[in-house]
C-alpha cells in the first residue's frame, strides 16, 4: 500500500513538474512569438525612420541601426529654433530625429531599454498609455508632432503589447535625448 502511494506521488509529481516545464516553454513561445510580431510591426510602421538617427551612406541618407531607435543623439544636442521656409510646415535636422514647427522643438525618443535614458523604466502599462493618450509615460507632458500617436493609438492591445515586448529585446544604448523646446522657449531663442 505504501509503495502504490509513493508510485502516485512521484507519478504526481512528474506529471506537475512537466505541466510547469510545458507552461515555462508556452510562456516562452509566446514572449518570443509577440516580440517577433513587434519588430514586425516597428519594421512597417517606420519607426526607425525618425527614431534612429540618420547618416549619410554610399546610397545617400539612411538609418545608423548601430544607434537604431536610440533617438536624436545627444552629441548633436539641442537645435536652434528654425523657421521653416514659406509653404512647409517644419523643418528636421539632418539626423531625422529633431524637428522645429509651431509647436517648437521636438526630439525623438529612446526606445531602447535603456535604464536611465530609454524605455527600460517603462512598464507596459505605461507604454500602452503613451500611446493611447499622446501623453509622456502615459501622464505627461504631450507627445509632440511629428510623432504619429494618433494613428498609432488605433493599434489592438495585442499589438501594442508586441511592440513593447520586442522593444525589451533591442539592444539598450545611452543617449540623452534633449528635452523637448516649447515655442516660448523657441520664440526666445530666435531672438537672442
Amino acid at each position: 500500500m505504501k509503495n502504490n502511494k509513493l508510485v502516485w506521488f512521484g507519478l504526481l509529481a512528474l506529471a506537475a513538474l512537466a505541466a510547469a516545464a510545458f507552461t515555462a516553454s508556452s510562456a516562452h513561445d509566446t514572449s518570443a512569438e509577440r516580440a517577433k510580431r513587434g519588430e514586425y510591426l516597428v519594421k512597417i510602421m517606420g519607426c526607425n525612420d525618425c527614431h534612429t538617427p540618420w547618416q549619410l551612406g554610399p546610397n545617400g541618407p539612411e538609418p545608423d541601426m548601430s544607434r537604431m531607435l536610440s533617438g536624436h543623439p545627444e552629441q548633436v544636442g539641442p537645435l536652434p529654433p528654425v523657421q521653416a521656409p514659406a509653404g512647409y510646415v517644419m523643418t528636421a535636422a539632418a539626423t531625422n530625429t529633431a524637428f522645429s514647427g509651431p509647436w517648437g522643438i521636438s526630439y525623438t525618443a529612446n526606445l531602447t531599454p535603456d535604464q536611465n535614458t530609454g524605455l527600460g523604466i517603462w512598464t507596459e502599462d505605461m507604454f500602452m498609455k503613451a500611446i493611447r493618450t499622446g501623453r509622456h509615460m502615459g501622464v505627461s507632458r504631450p507627445i509632440n508632432p511629428p510623432m504619429p500617436w494618433p494613428m498609432y493609438r488605433n493599434a489592438t492591445d495585442e499589438d501594442l503589447r508586441s511592440i513593447y515586448a520586442y522593444l525589451r529585446t533591442i539592444p539598450p544604448v545611452v543617449n540623452h535625448v534633449p528635452d523637448y523646446q516649447p515655442p516660448a522657449v523657441t520664440t526666445e531663442a530666435a531672438a537672442r
